[in-house]
């Protein structure tokens, strides 16, 4: 009898040890990888460094901070702060700055062509300091947010002829010299407009376009030169001598020689929201038959009319509803209009937040395919709705638990 109790009591502690090597073993193949999740934010966004993501964070707004969800989930995810009136150019070179630890480097070429400073700040510290093929990054944009990731990944696995051939091969940032895009597992953009926003069409028809610059410009100059740069907002334009490197009291320039100077580059993040300048963009981005890439478009059009009344944001339905009365415009840069150009999320045509329309792309059917867009169904809300706007917790962390277990399964 004795024998017996012994041998079921061995069999017992051996099945109870094996189930949890088998449980422990499936948790940790649960994910092909537990790469680090970038988020870039939009226009007029900000970052983890700045003070005002302490009273309302860009990623989660009204809903709560975003990063604190997905940390309190083990998953390593930075939004990081990048010039909110900046291109999509500056804001590569800046982010790339924050990942690796190193000074802003936006190029000999770049900064010739645009009269601004080469260099900008240096961070000491690297947000990813093992950043490498073992731990590539997924690259998540909202607005333009989008189109700097994307440019950005392009940088990396492609680099860029002007900034080779302007710059001596020994200061050359390696941002610009291509072969790394093993470094990025994927892209995703969120609202952005991919093949650029009417909205820019309408301010411009309307004379809105010169008067929300003026005032954009100043704010950034005043606000940026004084104590409340870098304790609650960050504009990131010292290259233009605009505003100061937080912990820095002067400006390079005068304020209204770099309001000048700012107010009539082209280097900035409202040319990269119109047609024409995100057509350029376009042209220059190429995709990567090794990197993955989804996009997120979203809809605050009712079931029965254009209107946007899927909104909870006020403004939006305002912005949404002007938009769909002022139709499309004559310039088309190569773009063929349709009705679906007239549903929109109060900011970004929805047909413009889908795939860039000169790279392959296909409808997301539950399968993964590498190298090109894989257009993901479009959702209904407005533009704040992914950054959880005026938008319900559990949904916000439903569509990010959702990316977060698709990126996370991609194979290695």
């Amino acid at each position: 009898m004795k024998i017996l109790k012994r041998t079921f009591a061995f069999i017992l502690c051996v099945t109870i040890i094996l189930s949890c090597t088998l449980i422990t073993n499936a948790e940790s193949n649960k994910y092909e990888n537990k790469y680090p999740f970038i988020f870039v934010h939009g226009m007029f966004g900000w970052g983890r460094d700045e003070g005002i993501n302490k009273i309302i964070p860009y990623w989660g707004a009204t809903t709560g901070s975003l990063m604190e969800y997905l940390e309190s989930k083990n998953i390593e995810a930075y939004d990081v702060s990048v010039g909110p009136l900046s291109s999509a150019w500056d804001n590569a070179c800046e982010i790339y700055a924050q990942l690796t630890g190193s000074t802003v480097d936006y190029g000999e070429a770049h900064s010739k062509a645009h009269g601004h400073d080469r260099y900008g700040r240096t961070y000491e510290k690297a947000l990813v300091p093992d950043w490498s093929e073992n731990k590539k990054v997924h690259l998540i944009g909202h607005s333009h947010g989008g189109q700097a990731a994307r440019l950005l990944a392009h940088l990396l696995a492609h680099g860029d002829k002007d900034e080779i051939n302007a710059t001596d091969k020994n200061s050359i940032s390696p941002l610009f010299t291509g072969e790394k895009e093993h470094l990025v597992e994927s892209v995703t953009t969120i609202c952005t407009p991919n093949n650029g926003t009417t909205s820019y069409n309408f301010c411009e028809t309307f004379y809105l376009k010169p008067i929300m610059s003026i005032i954009a410009t100043y704010y950034a100059g005043i606000v940026g030169r004084s104590f409340l740069n870098g304790t609650l907002v960050d504009f990131h334009l010292e290259h233009f001598g605009l505003t100061n490197i937080p912990g820095e009291t002067i400006a390079k320039e005068e304020l209204q020689v770099a309001v000048d100077k700012f107010g009539n580059t082209k280097d900035a993040v409202v040319y990269d929201l119109s047609l024409e300048g995100a057509k350029n963009l376009n042209d220059k981005i190429e995709i990567s038959e090794n990197i993955n890439y989804f996009c997120y478009a979203y809809d605050a059009s009712g079931k029965w009319s254009k209107l946007p009344i899927n909104t909870d944001f006020l403004f939006l339905a305002f912005t949404g509803t002007l938009l769909l009365l002022y139709g499309t415009p004559e310039d088309t840069f190569g773009i063929i209009f349709n009705d679906e150009w007239l549903s929109n999320d109060g900011l970004v045509n929805t047909a413009s937040a889908k795939n860039p329309l000169d790279e392959p792309a296909r409808e997301f059917d539950g399968e993964i395919v590498k190298g090109v867009w894989n257009v993901m169904p479009t959702r209904v809300g407005d533009h704040g709705t992914p950054i959880g706007l005026f938008s319900k917790k559990a949904d916000v962390h439903a569509l990010y638990d959702e990316m977060t277990e698709m990126l996370m399964s991609l194979e290695k």
